[in-house]
């Protein structure tokens, strides 16, 4: 480790219960035949950079990505009992099957090296493994960020790494992880949900990884590899929030999923009647809040590839907002946060509809 982490997360009952890729690829061939097929696009992009002794890496890579995939699936998503709308298995999908897919297009495989690219990969697979930690920040990196970060060294150790051989692989995942962190101001009394709160966040650490190793780990800058290690970290962070970046319509999708899910860790049901106002906020003020003041690219990478597309998001959501805001005025205060879930998907179609004539 290069960040002074307690390392005191022991494996749970879903990572004991996929223990190893065989197990995790008995379960995907039934439950998500889908991955095998963004594995497949993802080394048929890599290909102009691969050669004949980078197969072995990239199947190890691969076999990652599958346990990863598996536990969150069981742990977090939709084949096990304690579902998160947004921390799922589809974001891994979000990231590694279409947000990495639009980088490469965008700046070229050429980029970045095959290693980089697996990282990134793996980065989209492990960063979101542990939802459940109570909160506690070490070095800025919150509890379940450095719970991911040990079991994704343990599904590294799994399938064939090697912690001296593919260093750079358990640094880079260890940087690009905790630079995930969202900045959580305190929470609500009400609120479990404070690891990554993106009403009430300051951004992401990725931006303050610099200073964070000044203090922890000095002399950082001396190493070549924590530099790149911390390069990735920061093109990572902009693939995590690139959410801005979608079309419009899917925006909307990640913002109202996140909502439900923040719903959930407060033990508020979206068809209870305290959910209205929460709901509400969230999808106005804290949309605009993420969007406009807290949502920043941090890498050039990032920029190039997806800062056009926020922008034209902005002009959108600023009239959705305001859509949705005369709207409630006029139907009154709304009955539960179903309801202002709901107006908010009709609105999004009515825009999408308009801006198709």
């Amino acid at each position: 480790m290069i960040l002074p982490f307690p390392r005191e997360f022991a494996e749970d009952a879903a990572e004991r219960s996929v223990a190893d890729v065989a197990q995790a690829r008995r379960l995907l061939a039934s439950l998500a035949p889908g991955l095998a097929a963004a594995l497949a696009r993802r080394r048929q992009a890599l290909a102009p950079i691969t050669s004949a002794g980078d197969v072995e890496r990239i199947d190890r890579a691969d076999a990652a990505v599958e346990l990863a995939y598996a536990r969150l699936a069981l742990r977090h998503g939709s084949w096990g009992e304690d579902f998160h709308a947004y921390h799922n298995e589809h974001h891994i999908l979000e990231i590694f099957d279409s947000r990495i897919a639009r980088l490469m297009a965008h700046v070229g495989v050429q980029a970045l090296g095959l290693d980089d690219w697996l990282l990134l990969g793996l980065f989209a697979a492990c960063h979101d493994l542990r939802q459940r930690e109570p909160a506690m920040y070490s070095a800025g990196v919150g509890s379940n960020e450095r719970a991911s970060i040990e079991e994704s060294f343990r599904i590294l150790d799994l399938t064939g790494f090697d912690r001296r051989r593919d260093a750079a692989f358990y640094t880079g995942l260890e940087l690009t992880i905790a630079g995930s962190t969202f900045d959580a101001r305190p929470p609500a009394q009400d609120w479990e949900y404070n690891s990554v709160d993106l009403v009430q966040s300051g951004g992401a650490l990725a931006s303050k990884l610099d200073a964070k190793l000044d203090k922890h780990a000095p002399g950082w800058r001396d190493d070549p590899a924590l530099r790149h290690a911390l390069d990735l970290a920061l093109i990572a962070a902009d693939l995590d929030t690139a959410n801005v970046a979608e079309p419009f319509a899917r925006f909307v999708e990640t913002g109202m999923r996140l909502c439900q899910e923040r719903e959930m860790r407060c033990h508020r049901a979206t068809g209870d009647p305290a959910s209205a106002l929460p709901v509400f906020g969230f999808l106005t003020d804290g949309q605009e809040r993420f969007f406009f003041e807290l949502h920043r690219f941090n890498s050039d990478l990032g920029r190039t590839a997806f800062s056009g597309a926020k922008q034209a998001n902005a002009q959108p959501l600023r009239a959705l907002t305001m859509a949705l805001r005369a709207r409630m005025a006029m139907l009154g205060k709304p009955a539960n946060g179903d309801i202002v879930i709901d107006t908010m998907r009709e609105l999004t179609r009515e825009f999408e509809s308009r801006s198709l004539r």
